[in-house]
């Protein structure tokens, strides 16, 4: 099993690039798009807008564009925040080796916390689950086949 450390720098050399690279709906954008997907995660630090601006769309356009790339922009999200797991990680570990006093630390470590959270880098819960059977197992037999009979109309001959 890898430890924390080993899986944060892994997680940041897969996702050191902020276009989305998902193999099994990867579809082809324009290079319009790119340029907006590229801007939103570096140039416009997610402000959306600006992103537009940079990748000259028409204002009027912002809905359709993100309706368009939602999952796109939904993995260029996730890859900001995988790519800020060290520095939390580090910023956790230096809360807990100092013997200063840190301004805002209470911020910083929830921060740290939820940022660690959202790209799975959390504490684990285990749960035992233990079942005991109080009785034994009823086995029951297979049915038989069915047959397909039509009914005839019966008449009295009396009559």
């Amino acid at each position: 099993m890898l430890s924390t450390s080993c899986k944060l720098v892994i997680m940041f050399i897969m996702n050191n690039n902020f276009l989305p690279t998902n193999q099994s709906s990867k579809r082809k954008l324009t290079e319009q798009q790119e340029t907006f997907l590229s801007a939103l995660a570096t140039t416009a630090k997610g402000d959306i807008n600006l992103a537009l601006q940079e990748a000259g769309y028409s204002s009027t356009s912002k809905s359709k564009v993100i309706d368009s790339l939602k999952d796109e922009i939904v993995d260029v999200a996730t890859k900001i925040l995988a790519k800020s797991a060290p520095r939390a990680s580090q910023k956790l570990v230096e809360i807990l080796e100092s013997d200063d006093p840190i301004p805002q630390v209470n911020a910083k470590l929830q921060a740290a916390q939820t940022l660690l959270d959202r790209v799975g880098v959390a504490k684990r819960d285990k749960v035992d689950v233990n079942h005991t059977v109080s009785s034994g197992i009823f086995i029951i037999p297979q049915k038989e086949e069915l047959i397909d009979v039509t009914a005839e109309e019966v008449t009295d001959e009396k009559e």
